[in-house]
């Protein structure tokens, strides 16, 4: 079916709400990532990616919500238009056709590298936040994943001989979350 009207929604915790993003607009399909912009692995981007087809509309809510950075959000879009894929933002309310003017060209620039500083600026303040609560002993850093019993176990199996690879996998975590469990004694 072509013509249709497919939304991509992004948020990035699965706690968050994706209501407010294409609230009241009729959609054929929608595609709902729950993941940070930063990962590249992103199912329900690639599906929608996928989905599209020459004469649909990719409709989202803002370019932050679509692309990690400026470079991922031109590649999309381009490689959407180059492919006859209308690219439709409802914040920012621009819709890019792939026979855009030099000015749209540069609204997505500017947009895209306003979206991607405000994305610097937030983590700057997180980490400048996070080294002022340590300086006054507020901040412990994250909750650890494993009980005590748990890490001795883990210690136990290493001791053993058991690959690392496969302890971690048996109790949920990275290897290098189980590297930071052998540091500590």
């Amino acid at each position: 079916m072509s013509n249709q009207l497919v939304g991509y929604i992004r948020v990035s915790t699965v706690d968050q709400h994706t209501d407010r993003q294409l609230e009241g607009l009729k959609l054929d399909e929608v595609f709902t990532d729950k993941a940070s912009g930063k990962d590249t692995d992103r199912p329900e981007l690639a599906k929608a990616l996928k989905h599209v087809r020459k004469g649909d509309t990719l409709v989202v809510h803002s370019m932050d919500r679509l692309a990690r950075n400026l470079d991922d959000l031109r590649k999309i879009v381009r490689d959407l238009t180059d492919r006859g894929v209308r690219v439709q933002f409802i914040k920012e309310g621009l819709t890019y056709t792939g026979d855009d003017s030099p000015m749209a060209k540069m609204l997505l620039s500017m947009l895209g590298a306003v979206a991607e500083f405000e994305r610097a600026l937030i983590k700057e303040r997180q980490r400048e936040g996070i080294a002022i609560a340590k300086t006054k002993g507020v901040y412990k850093g994250r909750k650890r994943t494993l009980s005590p019993e748990q890490v001795q176990e883990l210690k136990r199996r290493v001791a053993e001989g058991k690959p690392k690879a496969t302890v971690a996998r048996d109790f949920g975590v990275s290897r290098e979350t189980l590297y930071q469990y052998l540091k500590v004694a």
